[in-house]
Protein backbone atom coordinates (compact mmCIF):
# COMPACT_ATOMS: atom_id res chain seq x y z
CA UNK A 1 0.00 0.00 0.00
CA UNK A 2 1.41 3.38 -1.03
CA UNK A 3 1.36 5.88 1.81
CA UNK A 4 1.47 9.66 1.86
CA UNK A 5 4.85 11.16 2.68
CA UNK A 6 6.97 14.26 2.25
CA UNK A 7 4.95 17.10 0.75
CA UNK A 8 1.34 16.29 -0.09
CA UNK A 9 -0.54 19.06 -1.90
CA UNK A 10 -4.31 19.42 -1.42
CA UNK A 11 -4.85 20.86 -4.87
CA UNK A 12 -7.01 23.85 -5.69
CA UNK A 13 -9.83 23.18 -8.14
CA UNK A 14 -9.51 25.46 -11.19
CA UNK A 15 -12.88 26.69 -12.46
CA UNK A 16 -13.88 28.35 -15.72
CA UNK A 17 -15.72 31.67 -15.96
CA UNK A 18 -18.85 29.57 -16.43
CA UNK A 19 -18.22 27.87 -13.05
CA UNK A 20 -17.31 24.49 -14.56
CA UNK A 21 -14.25 22.33 -13.85
CA UNK A 22 -11.33 23.69 -15.87
CA UNK A 23 -9.78 20.49 -17.22
CA UNK A 24 -6.79 22.11 -18.98
CA UNK A 25 -6.03 24.19 -15.90
CA UNK A 26 -6.23 21.14 -13.64
CA UNK A 27 -3.95 19.18 -15.95
CA UNK A 28 -1.43 22.04 -16.00
CA UNK A 29 -1.54 22.25 -12.19
CA UNK A 30 -0.95 18.49 -11.93
CA UNK A 31 2.04 18.67 -14.27
CA UNK A 32 3.36 21.78 -12.52
CA UNK A 33 3.36 20.18 -9.07
CA UNK A 34 4.91 16.95 -10.33
CA UNK A 35 7.59 18.92 -12.21
CA UNK A 36 8.35 20.67 -8.90
CA UNK A 37 9.02 17.19 -7.42
CA UNK A 38 5.98 17.11 -5.16
CA UNK A 39 5.60 13.55 -3.85
CA UNK A 40 1.84 13.29 -3.38
CA UNK A 41 -1.30 14.91 -4.79
CA UNK A 42 -4.55 15.20 -2.86
CA UNK A 43 -7.42 16.57 -4.99
CA UNK A 44 -10.89 17.59 -3.80
CA UNK A 45 -9.83 18.24 -0.24
CA UNK A 46 -10.55 21.35 1.79
CA UNK A 47 -8.34 23.48 -0.46
CA UNK A 48 -10.19 22.02 -3.46
CA UNK A 49 -13.49 23.51 -2.26
CA UNK A 50 -14.80 19.96 -1.84
CA UNK A 51 -18.04 20.63 0.02
CA UNK A 52 -19.16 23.14 -2.61
CA UNK A 53 -18.64 20.73 -5.52
CA UNK A 54 -21.22 18.20 -6.66
CA UNK A 55 -20.47 14.48 -6.49
CA UNK A 56 -20.07 14.39 -10.27
CA UNK A 57 -17.67 17.32 -10.19
CA UNK A 58 -15.62 15.65 -7.47
CA UNK A 59 -15.43 12.48 -9.54
CA UNK A 60 -14.40 14.50 -12.59
CA UNK A 61 -11.56 16.18 -10.70
CA UNK A 62 -10.40 12.85 -9.25
CA UNK A 63 -10.37 11.27 -12.71
CA UNK A 64 -8.44 14.13 -14.32
CA UNK A 65 -5.72 14.24 -11.66
CA UNK A 66 -5.30 10.47 -11.44
CA UNK A 67 -5.09 10.07 -15.20
CA UNK A 68 -2.73 13.01 -15.65
CA UNK A 69 -0.41 11.94 -12.83
CA UNK A 70 -0.15 8.51 -14.47
CA UNK A 71 1.94 7.07 -11.65
CA UNK A 72 4.37 10.01 -11.51
CA UNK A 73 3.16 10.93 -8.02
CA UNK A 74 1.11 9.24 -5.33
CA UNK A 75 -2.56 10.30 -5.67
CA UNK A 76 -5.03 10.13 -2.81
CA UNK A 77 -8.61 11.33 -3.24
CA UNK A 78 -10.38 13.11 -0.38
CA UNK A 79 -13.62 11.14 -0.21
CA UNK A 80 -15.26 12.57 2.90
CA UNK A 81 -18.65 14.08 2.04
CA UNK A 82 -21.87 15.36 3.61
CA UNK A 83 -23.17 11.87 4.36
CA UNK A 84 -22.03 8.26 4.53
CA UNK A 85 -23.64 7.18 1.25
CA UNK A 86 -21.84 9.90 -0.73
CA UNK A 87 -18.55 9.14 1.04
CA UNK A 88 -18.80 5.48 0.12
CA UNK A 89 -19.68 6.36 -3.47
CA UNK A 90 -16.59 8.56 -3.75
CA UNK A 91 -14.42 5.93 -2.05
CA UNK A 92 -15.52 3.25 -4.51
CA UNK A 93 -14.97 5.64 -7.40
CA UNK A 94 -11.39 6.27 -6.24
CA UNK A 95 -10.75 2.53 -6.35
CA UNK A 96 -12.31 2.29 -9.81
CA UNK A 97 -10.14 5.01 -11.36
CA UNK A 98 -6.89 3.64 -9.98
CA UNK A 99 -6.10 6.16 -7.26
CA UNK A 100 -3.51 5.07 -4.70
CA UNK A 101 -5.79 5.63 -1.71
CA UNK A 102 -8.27 7.96 -0.06
CA UNK A 103 -8.42 10.43 2.77
CA UNK A 104 -11.67 10.56 4.72
CA UNK A 105 -12.60 13.58 6.76
CA UNK A 106 -14.71 13.05 9.86
CA UNK A 107 -18.45 13.58 9.45
CA UNK A 108 -19.37 17.26 9.61
CA UNK A 109 -21.93 19.60 11.19
CA UNK A 110 -23.65 17.29 13.71
CA UNK A 111 -21.69 16.46 16.84
CA UNK A 112 -21.33 12.67 17.01
CA UNK A 113 -20.49 10.20 19.75
CA UNK A 114 -17.21 8.32 19.54
CA UNK A 115 -19.08 5.15 18.57
CA UNK A 116 -20.80 6.94 15.71
CA UNK A 117 -17.45 8.20 14.38
CA UNK A 118 -15.94 4.71 14.63
CA UNK A 119 -18.91 3.10 12.89
CA UNK A 120 -18.65 5.68 10.10
CA UNK A 121 -15.06 4.70 9.35
CA UNK A 122 -15.85 1.01 9.66
CA UNK A 123 -18.51 1.38 6.97
CA UNK A 124 -16.17 3.27 4.63
CA UNK A 125 -13.35 0.78 5.23
CA UNK A 126 -15.60 -2.17 4.45
CA UNK A 127 -16.75 -0.56 1.18
CA UNK A 128 -13.30 -0.75 -0.46
CA UNK A 129 -10.77 -3.58 -0.85
CA UNK A 130 -8.85 -4.51 2.29
CA UNK A 131 -5.57 -3.51 0.68
CA UNK A 132 -6.85 -0.09 -0.43
CA UNK A 133 -5.33 2.43 2.02
CA UNK A 134 -7.28 5.04 3.95
CA UNK A 135 -6.05 8.07 5.87
CA UNK A 136 -8.19 9.59 8.58
CA UNK A 137 -8.58 13.35 8.27
CA UNK A 138 -9.03 15.36 11.43
CA UNK A 139 -9.90 19.04 11.11
CA UNK A 140 -12.16 19.72 14.11
CA UNK A 141 -12.12 23.50 13.70
CA UNK A 142 -14.15 23.06 10.48
CA UNK A 143 -15.78 19.63 10.75
CA UNK A 144 -16.92 19.87 14.40
CA UNK A 145 -16.01 16.24 15.08
CA UNK A 146 -12.48 15.39 16.20
CA UNK A 147 -10.32 12.26 16.24
CA UNK A 148 -8.42 11.52 19.42
CA UNK A 149 -5.57 9.01 19.58
CA UNK A 150 -7.88 6.74 21.57
CA UNK A 151 -10.57 6.91 18.87
CA UNK A 152 -7.99 6.38 16.14
CA UNK A 153 -6.68 3.27 17.88
CA UNK A 154 -10.19 1.78 17.92
CA UNK A 155 -10.68 2.58 14.25
CA UNK A 156 -7.33 0.98 13.41
CA UNK A 157 -8.24 -2.18 15.31
CA UNK A 158 -11.44 -2.52 13.29
CA UNK A 159 -10.15 -1.31 9.91
CA UNK A 160 -6.91 -2.92 8.65
CA UNK A 161 -6.71 -0.56 5.66
CA UNK A 162 -6.63 2.59 7.82
CA UNK A 163 -2.89 3.30 7.74
CA UNK A 164 -2.51 6.93 8.75
CA UNK A 165 -3.94 10.32 9.57
CA UNK A 166 -3.76 13.88 8.34
CA UNK A 167 -4.27 15.99 11.44
CA UNK A 168 -4.97 19.63 10.75
CA UNK A 169 -5.33 21.05 14.23
CA UNK A 170 -2.38 22.81 15.84
CA UNK A 171 -1.65 20.33 18.63
CA UNK A 172 1.87 18.91 18.44
CA UNK A 173 1.38 16.77 21.53
CA UNK A 174 -1.56 15.00 19.94
CA UNK A 175 0.28 14.63 16.62
CA UNK A 176 3.07 12.85 18.50
CA UNK A 177 0.55 10.61 20.25
CA UNK A 178 -0.75 9.44 16.87
CA UNK A 179 2.80 8.34 16.03
CA UNK A 180 2.70 5.74 18.81
CA UNK A 181 -0.28 3.89 17.32
CA UNK A 182 -0.05 0.60 15.47
CA UNK A 183 3.20 -0.20 17.29
CA UNK A 184 4.73 3.01 15.98
CA UNK A 185 3.95 2.31 12.31
CA UNK A 186 0.91 4.59 11.98
CA UNK A 187 1.57 7.21 9.30
CA UNK A 188 1.13 10.78 10.55
CA UNK A 189 1.08 14.00 8.53
CA UNK A 190 0.47 17.46 9.95
CA UNK A 191 -1.90 20.02 8.48
CA UNK A 192 -0.43 23.12 10.17
CA UNK A 193 2.39 24.17 7.84
CA UNK A 194 4.51 25.61 10.63
CA UNK A 195 4.79 22.13 12.15
CA UNK A 196 6.22 20.46 9.03
CA UNK A 197 9.85 20.24 10.12
CA UNK A 198 9.19 19.47 13.78
CA UNK A 199 6.63 16.79 12.86
CA UNK A 200 9.14 15.02 10.62
CA UNK A 201 11.99 15.27 13.13
CA UNK A 202 9.64 13.83 15.75
CA UNK A 203 8.98 10.80 13.55
CA UNK A 204 6.10 11.89 11.30
CA UNK A 205 5.91 11.36 7.55
CA UNK A 206 5.34 14.89 6.28
CA UNK A 207 2.77 17.62 5.75
CA UNK A 208 -0.36 18.24 3.74
CA UNK A 209 0.00 21.87 2.70
CA UNK A 210 -2.35 24.11 0.74
CA UNK A 211 0.38 26.74 0.58
CA UNK A 212 2.54 24.26 -1.34
CA UNK A 213 0.22 24.78 -4.32
CA UNK A 214 2.04 28.05 -4.95
CA UNK A 215 5.42 27.74 -3.26
CA UNK A 216 6.26 24.08 -3.88
CA UNK A 217 9.95 24.89 -4.35
CA UNK A 218 10.25 26.05 -0.75
CA UNK A 219 8.50 22.97 0.61
CA UNK A 220 10.61 20.63 -1.48
CA UNK A 221 13.79 22.35 -0.31
CA UNK A 222 12.65 21.89 3.28
CA UNK A 223 11.82 18.22 2.64
CA UNK A 224 15.30 17.69 1.19
CA UNK A 225 16.87 19.27 4.29
CA UNK A 226 14.76 16.99 6.49
CA UNK A 227 15.88 13.95 4.50
CA UNK A 228 19.49 15.06 4.91
CA UNK A 229 18.88 15.52 8.66
CA UNK A 230 20.22 19.06 8.33
CA UNK A 231 18.43 20.63 11.30
CA UNK A 232 20.01 24.06 10.88
CA UNK A 233 19.03 24.32 7.22
CA UNK A 234 15.55 22.92 7.88
CA UNK A 235 14.96 25.43 10.68
CA UNK A 236 15.99 28.32 8.44
CA UNK A 237 13.75 27.15 5.60
CA UNK A 238 10.80 26.55 7.93
CA UNK A 239 11.07 30.13 9.17
CA UNK A 240 11.18 31.48 5.61
CA UNK A 241 8.13 29.41 4.70
CA UNK A 242 6.25 30.64 7.76
CA UNK A 243 6.77 34.26 6.69
CA UNK A 244 5.57 33.56 3.14
CA UNK A 245 2.58 31.62 4.44
CA UNK A 246 1.50 34.61 6.50
CA UNK A 247 1.00 36.47 3.22
CA UNK A 248 -0.74 33.52 1.57
CA UNK A 249 -3.02 32.34 4.35
CA UNK A 250 -4.02 35.38 6.40
CA UNK A 251 -7.51 35.61 4.81
CA UNK A 252 -9.25 33.91 1.87
CA UNK A 253 -6.39 31.47 1.51
CA UNK A 254 -7.81 29.47 -1.40
CA UNK A 255 -8.54 32.65 -3.37
CA UNK A 256 -4.97 33.75 -2.69
CA UNK A 257 -3.58 30.47 -4.03
CA UNK A 258 -5.60 30.81 -7.21
CA UNK A 259 -4.44 34.41 -7.67
CA UNK A 260 -0.76 33.44 -7.49
CA UNK A 261 -1.29 30.42 -9.75
CA UNK A 262 -2.99 32.63 -12.34
CA UNK A 263 -0.10 35.09 -12.16
CA UNK A 264 2.24 32.17 -12.77
CA UNK A 265 0.23 31.13 -15.82
CA UNK A 266 -0.78 27.77 -14.37
CA UNK A 267 -4.54 28.40 -14.25
CA UNK A 268 -6.59 30.78 -16.40
CA UNK A 269 -9.12 32.07 -13.87
CA UNK A 270 -9.33 32.89 -10.17
CA UNK A 271 -13.00 31.86 -10.13
CA UNK A 272 -14.23 30.55 -6.77
CA UNK A 273 -17.28 28.41 -6.09
CA UNK A 274 -19.92 30.56 -4.38
CA UNK A 275 -20.34 31.54 -1.64
CA UNK A 276 -16.52 31.75 -1.66
CA UNK A 277 -15.31 34.85 -3.49
CA UNK A 278 -12.20 35.98 -5.35
CA UNK A 279 -9.81 38.49 -3.85
CA UNK A 280 -10.73 42.08 -4.57
CA UNK A 281 -8.20 44.19 -6.42
CA UNK A 282 -6.85 45.91 -3.34
CA UNK A 283 -6.17 42.67 -1.47
CA UNK A 284 -4.57 41.14 -4.56
CA UNK A 285 -2.22 44.09 -5.01
CA UNK A 286 -1.30 44.07 -1.33
CA UNK A 287 -0.53 40.35 -1.38
CA UNK A 288 1.62 40.52 -4.51
CA UNK A 289 3.48 43.55 -3.14
CA UNK A 290 4.14 41.66 0.10
CA UNK A 291 5.44 38.62 -1.76
CA UNK A 292 7.69 40.84 -3.87
CA UNK A 293 8.99 42.60 -0.76
CA UNK A 294 9.79 39.20 0.74
CA UNK A 295 11.83 38.43 -2.41
CA UNK A 296 9.53 35.54 -3.31
CA UNK A 297 10.74 33.97 -6.51
CA UNK A 298 9.84 30.83 -8.36
CA UNK A 299 12.65 28.34 -7.98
Amino acid sequence: MKKLYGVTVPMVTPLTKEDKIDRPGLERLTDYLIDKKIQCLYPVGTTGEMMYLSLEERKEVAEIVTARAAGRAVVYIQAGAWNLADTIELAKHAVKIGADGIGVMTPVFFKLTEEEVIDYYKAVSASVPEQFPIYLYGIPQLAVNDITPSTASKIIAACPNVIGIKYSFNNMSRIQEFMTLKEGTFSVLCGPDELFAVTCFAGGDGTVSGNANVIPEYYESLWEAIQEEDIEKATKLQREINVLNNALSCTQNIARYKTVLKNRGIIAQTKMRAPLEELDGELERAMMETLERLHYTEG
